[in-house]
Order: C-alpha cells, then sequence, then structure tokens
C-alpha cells in the first residue's frame, strides 16, 4: 500500500512538471532544453537555495526536536503529542495561499519595472490582516473541535486529558501562523533570504536550548507547547520588525539595486 502511494506521488509530480516545462516551452521558455550549468550559475543557485534550505530545515528540524521531547514523556503524552501536532500542521495549510500571494505579486512591485513600495506596502497590510483573519478563524475552528470532539481521534481518555492541557498554547500557536507565512513570503519575495535564514536558525537555536530545559526540569507537555508558542511569534515578530523597518524593502527604494547592495557589503 505504501509502495503504491509512493509511485502515485512520484507519478503526480512527474507529471505535474512536464505540464509546466510545456507551459513555459508554449511562452518562448526552452525548457526542454538541458545544458550543464557554469560556475557563476551554480554560485548564484546556491546563493538562493542555501538560505531557503536553512530556513525549511530549521522548521522541520524544531518540530522533529518537539516530537522527541514528547517522546520522553510517556506513551500516553506522545499519543496525544501526534493528534495535536497533525491537527496543526492540518491548519496551518490555510496559510500557505498567502505566503503564494506574496511571492507572486511582491516581485513586481519592489522591484520591477513598474516597482510601486506604496502598494507594496497595501498589499503587506491587507495580507496580514487576512491572515488575523484566517488565525482566528481556522484556530477557533481547529480548536473547538479537539476540544469538543475528542471521539474522533481517541477513545482514551487519557489521552484526551493530555490533548486538552495543550489548547490555550495550541490556539496561540496557530493563530499567528497564517500571518507568518504572508511575511515570509514577502521576505522571499524580496530577495531577503539571508536576513530570512538567519532569523529562523536564531529561533531555532533559541527554541532547541528552550526545550532541552523544559524536558530535563520540567518534563511537561504543555510547556514544549507554549515554546512552540514562542517559536511561532518570534518568527512573526521578526518578520514584521524586517518589513515595518525604514530601511527594509518596503520602505528603502534602493534596498533592491546593485550599487545600494555593493556599498552595504563594503
Amino acid at each position: 500500500m505504501w509502495l503504491w502511494n509512493c509511485w502515485c506521488c512520484l507519478g503526480y509530480y512527474g507529471f505535474a512538471a512536464y505540464m509546466m516545462m510545456q507551459n513555459l516551452n508554449s511562452r518562448g521558455f526552452r525548457a526542454f532544453s538541458f545544458t550543464i550549468p557554469s560556475t557563476r550559475e551554480l554560485l548564484q543557485i546556491f546563493e538562493i537555495a542555501a538560505p531557503v534550505f536553512v530556513t525549511m530545515t530549521s522548521k522541520v528540524a524544531f518540530y522533529a526536536l518537539l516530537t522527541y521531547s514528547a517522546t520522553s514523556m510517556g506513551a500516553i503524552t506522545l499519543a496525544a503529542h501526534q493528534v495535536m501536532v497533525n491537527i496543526l500542521c492540518m491548519c496551518t495549510v490555510w496559510g500557505e495561499p498567502l505566503s503564494q500571494t506574496a511571492q507572486s505579486f511582491m516581485p513586481e512591485m519592489i522591484y520591477g519595472a513598474k516597482r510601486n513600495l506604496m502598494k507594496a506596502r497595501m498589499l503587506l497590510k491587507s495580507l496580514v490582516m487576512i491572515g488575523a483573519i484566517a488565525g482566528v478563524t481556522v484556530g477557533t475552528v481547529g480548536t473547538i473541535v479537539p476540544w469538543l470532539f475528542p471521539s474522533l481521534f481517541t477513545n482514551d481518555q487519557l489521552v484526551v486529558q493530555q490533548m486538552h492541557k495543550v489548547l490555550i498554547p495550541y490556539f496561540t500557536a496557530l493563530l499567528v501562523t497564517p500571518s507568518v507565512h504572508c511575511l515570509e513570503g514577502t521576505l522571499l519575495a524580496g530577495r531577503d533570504l539571508r536576513y530570512l535564514s538567519q532569523s529562523m536558525g536564531a529561533c531555532f537555536c533559541t527554541g532547541t536550548v528552550l526545550l532541552l530545559l523544559a524536558r530535563d526540569k520540567f518534563g511537561s507537555l504543555p510547556i514544549c507547547w507554549w515554546i512552540l508558542v514562542f517559536f511561532q511569534w518570534s518568527r512573526f515578530g521578526s518578520g514584521l520588525q524586517r518589513l515595518v523597518s525604514r530601511n527594509g524593502m518596503l520602505y528603502n527604494e534602493n534596498f533592491n539595486q546593485p550599487e545600494y547592495a555593493k556599498a552595504k557589503a563594503t
């Protein structure tokens, strides 16, 4: 069964890649022409891919470490954690369209031929407001379901009790997640990749230290989830502070210009 699912997934991605390449080919791009990239092109790819890799790896590694910390608290606690973290992952998907919207429309406004930072700031404001509304809505629904209908996931009352202990930090973490997606999507659109990877790395390192301390001294699942709240809100605060800064990409007209970047590096 699992092997069949893997083959289906592989076929789906292969077909999607072929359709996208066919679409690019019809628009004048040579999508089916494969060439060996030069050293300069490889360096450009690395400059883009490395920060994104650090960002994604830090996020996945923190969730894995959160599960690892719950593992040491017993089978019942681990079961409750797995139920809640899976619900959290299902609910966080609702914030992805905000990130995709920012990555689709922001580049033209920030450094395109018709750049307009005022419109970019207005779009970001709209996305954050939509993210806040989506966070409240998804957080409320996502909290009510395991609170009032825990039998959908398990009939073990001990597991249900552990699930109810983390409802408040679960809701608090889910509340800000859509806004985090739109902020990080804007940073990706503005190619502020170094800051994004550094801030994510700092959040990951701080959260890891707190998780290790909490596991050794308290061994409590709610404490671990409050550290997840700290991780999510730290990402939100870091991205918001960068984007509203007067020297940031949405206010500084020269932020994405080569001369400014070279002078800043010097």
